[in-house]
């Protein structure tokens, strides 16, 4: 089981002192990997529901200044050696397809094969308008077509791709990413669009347990939507054994309720010994990465829960 946590790319800890601080202490207590959140600008006035929480309204201490994803996730890798490193989740729509295909590449040679690419088509239509991104009622279709896209450059020794939202032809595109086949791709999101896109082009599945309309937050829930999953994947002809599960978690212990919507036992909530009991049940049903969002004011704090969660927790498992 991989056990990462997230890097923060806006707030008071998004220097790149403290960022560097947290990555090399992730690293150095054995932490598999390091998540990077996405927004390219944040809207002032936003009508856009947020599917994270239970109002809909996205997060007041989310709207500050914000790194760009790519640009840091660089800066990442050239701070650390073994972390792996995590978009979560590179808003699709927002970059040009071929352009962020090379920026992708480039960072996985750099990083000598260190990045995952989870992925989203996005929920933020203010955004997407401020961005000149393609129309957010096409979110879906375009995130699909940019993906292939982005696989066929990666991959072919003369690209050629035509789309309804890209299109290329007779061109090189050298050197390729170090991994064979280009990054792995998660696809994040919890909805009936998001399990089949993951289910046609994902090498894993990323969900967040907390979107109200697709909650996940107890075992049984996420069984049946894993059972879900792995029945559209049969549908598009590929094998289960394909897709892998990854999962993000925002908050967990006593920041949790004893129990789900449902009424069963609310994951990772509780103490030490359940998350490990949690943690083992999902790897029972084949989760291979989890991570966790660890909160504090310095980097000093944040630092000594993930040391305190590595010392409860991951040396358990």
């Amino acid at each position: 089981m991989q056990i990462g946590f997230n890097a923060p790319t806006a707030g008071p800890l998004a220097t790149p002192e403290a960022i560097t601080q947290l990555l090399q202490g992730g690293e150095a207590m054995g932490y598999a990997y390091a998540t990077f959140s996405d927004h390219v600008v944040i809207p002032t006035d936003i009508h856009a529901i947020y599917p994270y929480s239970d109002n809909g309204e996205f997060p007041a201490g989310a709207r500050g200044a914000r790194h760009e994803q790519l640009t840091e996730v660089m800066f990442a890798a050239a701070r650390t050696t073994k972390l792996r490193l995590v978009t979560s989740v590179m808003v699709v729509p927002h970059r040009p397809a071929v352009l962020t295909a090379k920026i992708l590449s480039t960072i996985d040679i750099f990083s000598n094969g260190r990045l995952t690419l989870g992925i989203g088509a996005g929920w933020l239509k203010e955004e997407f308008e401020a961005l000149d991104a393609p129309d957010f009622a096409a979110r879906g279709k375009v995130t699909d077509e940019y993906i292939l896209a982005a696989r066929e450059l990666w991959t072919a020794a003369e690209p050629r791709f035509q789309g309804e939202h890209v299109a290329f032809d007779k061109i090189s595109f050298e050197p390729k990413p170090v991994q064979p086949g280009g990054p792995p791709i998660w696809v994040g999101g919890e909805s009936g669009p998001a399990l089949r896109r993951t289910a046609r082009l994902g090498d894993a599945w990323y969900p967040i347990g907390t979107n109200p309309a697709f909650p996940l937050d107890s075992l049984a829930r996420y069984k049946a939507a894993v059972a879900k999953l792995h029945r559209l994947t049969a549908e598009a002809g590929r094998d289960t054994a394909q897709v892998g599960l990854a999962l993000r978690v925002q908050k967990f212990g006593a920041e949790l309720p004893a129990l789900a919507g449902e009424g069963e036992r609310h994951l990772f909530s509780g103490s030490a010994a359940q998350i490990v009991e949690d943690i083992h049940a999902l790897r029972a049903l084949g989760v291979s990465a989890i991570d966790f969002n660890f909160l504090g004011s310095t980097v000093e704090k944040v630092l000594a829960q993930m040391e305190s969660f590595r010392a409860s927790v991951m040396e358990r498992i």
